[in-house]
């Protein structure tokens, strides 16, 4: 099974996906040969996507003490 980066590209009314020669080797892949193809976009998700997007049901001071809390306990007493 190949997992890799590859390249689509227009060839003619369609879309042809360029597999790295050195994938197809290792796979023992050839010309006309069929094969299953599953397909993923490499979208890259960026912090600013995300950021304010999580929801948490206690405040940050109130999460913060409980670790220090717990931190405490353990450290401390332990």
């Amino acid at each position: 099974m190949i997992e890799c980066k590859a390249k689509l590209k227009n060839w003619g009314n369609s879309i042809g996906l360029i597999i790295p020669k050195e994938e197809a080797k290792k796979e023992k892949l050839h010309t006309d040969q069929e094969v299953k193809v599953i397909i993923s976009p490499m979208n890259m998700t960026k912090v600013k996507d995300i950021f304010g997007k999580l929801k948490f049901k206690k405040s940050t001071e109130q999460m913060m003490r409980e670790v220090d809390k717990e931190l405490d306990s353990k450290f401390v007493n332990g």
